[in-house]
């Protein structure tokens, strides 16, 4: 049941929804009496069918409308309205804390303060007989005053009933409440609530700790592939030290935590109220030695101090401190880790095609990267962060050696901003970059393509040229360039896509003024320069070997500096930046990167899962249901199919460098896909789905394009074609592609992920026409008129199999179906709702696919990228201090 606005409950009036999930839909409300605006949540009539299951409820409702306290969401009113139950409560903005963790780890003040009032929040509902049974991160709101704990649906009195003998199990379960039946979320139940027996205040000390430790690491405390191996950890398993996760949390923390999870109530904390005071008591402790370590500081000193860390992050502002004192007393520093936060609302863009890494300036005091779809400048001093208008889309961005300027990539341009932004000057082509670098001469020395050498343009623009020379029988690619301190030296990683880790790869240094290039280090992960040393990638870790920047000669044996940064195997890179003043950034190594293809019903209930996890992406279901092409091996991509009743995979192409598409023909007997097997040159190719023959040539285009739909009739394909950010719609009439011509062409940056409708009667693609990402439906063959179907933002449109709804992903990452109504050549959105959230595993490029709709209109085929969070940025002050002198 959803209700519109306008829609009346007694005194309250809807003016919105806010959300859904199984205990019901909830709404923004105004309260006519007294003038306020409140949440009301309307139960679902199955769980309010039975009168004296209504009587139960009213009588839990008022009981948990006496828990005043400033940490918990206040209950109103409950009421009746018709046949309609429905629970009145306090309006909150903020996010929950699942929301704020995707983004990373809590710093340790945040972790402590947030998790004294959960505790104590929970100490109120535990005097008055009230256990939640579902503390988890989703059940906690931020606010500005602080945590709001939520929904006590699964709520139910205490064992002994001393405190409220009338208290019953919410008749909001009512038929999961029987004895020995399991409630709550999985991953922060109890032992004793998995095994069906009571729960009591200790099993919500269980859940906070479990809480507690995923505010203070970014993790979740116990995890597992399926749903028998996460109550096996739960049952068995002690979760690493936070200490081991976060070097920079103190002990104490772990006692506290893990004291917490002990299996045997007995041994946790007996009550919430004292967990509670340990927090506080480490809060206070740590802002005493803040406090100290700034007093102790010379006036001097102060002046000289450097708050590089994220503002607000008060312990590692101590240790930073402390640091500066060693270093002016003149002690031997330490390296200082923390973490860089995305801003509000937004993610990072790290990996891939169309990434923008974290980069640190060469003076060490800010770092620019992607987020939201643009760039930012974030001050490593205050933490102050700012969106450069202009740079929407911008990928591979790179400092001026003075910091004052930005150099980046967006539509298929060399582009220039100032850090402090204003306008964006145009500098020179680049259909598909890899990577640049500013030199203290004004010139700039870039990769404008995947498969060319370093050219140099100046800064100011101009005509540019080839520095080095790609020599085909060794290397297919120049990329990651980086200028030495002299100004005319620079590094580059060279590599073959056939053989990318071949004994030639590495890092080579050459120079404007020609010569030969000379090979320095094996290895294919881009190189850069910085207190005397050469540093490179070498898979997950952060290597260093001494370099003489005035002869270009290494030294001595490599040491390894990071053992967890993130390798982009999509683009050949290791995410990291350095400064000149030991300032290090890099994007921390993501443990079980991959996908996972998973049957998933319309609500989001995983029907099973087929075969293993892999790097494989962009899941395209044959024309019968019974077989997946997906795309494996960034960058020298090949297309698998997966039998879906075995479980297997197979090969289908070979060294076919294919770009990220991969179509099934109506009948399911040929792929269509692209690839790129010389500079310039992009191939439409049709290959047997069973492996047999040689593919055929179809169309070639010497700018990039992706097949994105095959129509139902054979008689169509759909195109994206241009440059990663600057692209639209083509079709190619397969009984002539000479005849291939623009279908959707705005003044957009980006038009793509084009979907024919069942009936070949329209045309859903996404477009940033608007200035955001948004689906639209376009007539086919004519084109033209078209009809926005999101409203705030969304990718990866799908048409169900009846051609009446088209599924999509909000920003947030929700599922979302959006009906349609059409009535001949009109068609307009009826209603919107969110089916379930996401996380799709997408590869290379995150406006790929990562689900496809089964034909039985029966659910989805998703890519499942499982439990790996949101990537994450760390930053190092003092890098190489314990590095050999």
């Amino acid at each position: 049941m959803i209700l519109a606005a306008g829609t009346r409950l007694g005194p309250y009036e809807i003016l919105a929804p806010l959300g859904a999930g199984g205990m019901g839909e909830v709404y923004r409300a105004r309260d006519g009496r007294l003038e306020r605006v409140v949440a009301i949540k309307v139960l679902p009539k199955h769980m309010s069918s039975s009168a004296e299951v209504r009587q139960r409820f009213d009588r839990e409702a008022k009981t948990i409308s006496q828990l005043s306290h400033p940490h918990i969401c206040a209950i109103h009113d409950v009421g009746r309205d018709g046949d309609v139950d429905y629970l009145v409560m306090e309006l909150l903005e903020g996010d929950t804390l699942a929301e704020r963790l995707a983004k990373g780890p809590l710093p340790l003040e945040q972790t402590l303060r947030y998790g004294a009032q959960i505790a104590d929040a929970l100490d109120k509902a535990h005097r008055q007989g009230i256990v939640h049974r579902d503390l988890k991160p989703g059940n906690v709101m931020l606010t500005k005053t602080g945590v709001k704990l939520l929904d006590f649906g699964l709520a139910k009195g205490l064992a002994d009933g001393a405190a409220n003998p009338m208290l019953t199990t919410s008749p909001t379960q009512a038929n999961l409440t029987e004895k020995g039946t399991i409630l709550g979320t999985f991953q922060y139940m109890a032992p004793e609530q998995l095994e069906g027996k009571n729960a009591d205040a200790r099993t919500d000390v269980f859940a906070l700790g479990a809480t507690l430790y995923e505010m203070a690491t970014g993790r979740k405390a116990f995890s597992g592939t399926t749903q028998a191996s996460l109550i096996s950890a739960i049952l068995r398993d002690e979760p690493p030290p936070i200490s081991q996760v976060q070097p920079m949390s103190p002990p104490a923390l772990d006692h506290v935590v893990q004291t917490c999870l002990a299996k045997d109530p007995e041994d946790r904390w007996q009550a919430a109220g004292d967990v509670g005071k340990e927090l506080r008591w480490l809060g206070a402790q740590s802002a005493s030695g803040a406090r100290a370590a700034i007093a102790a500081v010379p006036r001097r000193g102060m002046r000289r101090v450097l708050p590089w860390a994220i503002a607000g992050l008060l312990v590692l502002a101590t240790l930073f401190l402390a640091n500066e004192l060693r270093k002016a007393e003149g002690r031997h520093p330490e390296p200082l880790h923390s973490f860089l936060l995305p801003p509000e609302k937004t993610a990072f863009r790290l990996t891939g095609d169309d990434a923008a890494p974290a980069t640190v300036s060469p003076d060490g005091d800010r770092v620019v990267y992607g987020a939201g779809g643009k760039l930012w400048v974030q001050s490593l001093r205050t933490g102050a962060a700012k969106a450069l208008s202009g740079t929407e889309g911008a990928r591979s961005p790179f400092w001026s050696p003075d910091g004052r300027s930005i150099g980046f990539f967006s539509e298929g341009k060399l582009r220039r901003i100032d850090a402090a932004g204003g306008p964006v000057s145009t500098i020179c082509d680049a259909p598909n970059s890899r990577g640049g670098s500013w030199s203290t001469s004004g010139d700039i020395v870039f990769a404008p393509d995947i498969r060319t050498p370093i050219f140099r343009v100046s800064a100011t623009g101009g005509t540019p040229q080839a520095v080095t020379r790609v020599d085909p029988k060794i290397h297919t690619t120049h990329r990651w360039p980086y200028f030495l301190p002299d100004g005319r030296h620079f590094l580059y990683q060279a590599t073959n896509h056939n053989n990318p880790r071949s004994e030639q790869s590495g890092i080579y240094v050459a120079s404007l003024d020609g010569g030969e290039a000379r090979r320095l280090v094996s290895t294919f992960g881009g190189g850069q320069y910085a207190s005397g040393r050469l540093l490179y990638s070498a898979d997950t870790s952060l290597m260093a070997v001494r370099f003489d920047a005035a002869s270009n000669a290494t030294s001595g044996e490599p040491l390894r500096v990071i053992d967890d940064v993130h390798y982009d195997m999509g683009t050949w890179r290791g995410n990291f930046s350095v400064s000149r003043n030991g300032v290090l950034a890099y994007q921390v190594a993501q443990a079980g990167v991959g996908g996972q293809l998973t049957w998933i019903d319309t609500s989001g209930r995983v029907l099973g899962k087929i075969a293993e996890k892999s790097e494989a992406y962009a899941p395209q279901i044959s024309p019968d249901g019974r077989r997946a092409a997906m795309v494996l091996g960034d960058p020298a991509n090949d297309i698998w199919i997966y039998d879906l009743g075995r479980g297997i995979r197979t090969r289908l192409t070979s060294g076919a460098v294919a770009t990220p598409a991969a179509l099934w023909s109506p009948d399911g007997s040929e792929i269509i896909y692209t690839s790129q097997s010389q500079p310039g040159r992009f191939v439409l190719s049709a290959i047997r789905s069973d492996g047999a023959g040689n593919p055929r040539e179809i169309y070639s285009s010497t700018e990039r394009i992706e097949p994105t739909d095959w129509s139902r009739d054979g008689r169509f394909v759909l195109v994206t074609r241009g440059n990663i950010g600057s692209s639209d719609i083509w079709v190619v009439p397969l009984a002539d592609p000479a005849k291939t011509s623009p279908f959707v062409v705005s003044h957009a940056t980006t038009d793509t992920s084009a979907q024919f409708s069942p009936d070949g009667r329209w045309v859903a693609y996404r477009s940033n026409e608007s200035g955001r990402t948004e689906i639209y439906v376009t007539p086919f063959p004519t084109g033209g008129a078209r009809v926005q179907i999101s409203a705030n933002g969304a990718t990866q449109p799908r048409w169900s199999s009846d051609g009446r709804t088209i599924y999509y992903v909000s920003p947030e990452s929700d599922l979302v179906a959006a009906s349609l109504k059409i009535e001949g050549p009109r068609l307009e959105v009826e209603e919107t709702r969110i089916l379930f959230p996401t996380n799709f595993y997408f590869g290379p490029r995150v406006g790929l696919m990562g689900y496809d709709v089964r034909r039985d209109g029966k659910g989805f085929l998703a890519n499942s990228a499982g439990d790996v969070g949101a990537p994450r940025v760390a930053l190092v002050q003092n890098w190489d201090a314990n590095l050999p002198k």
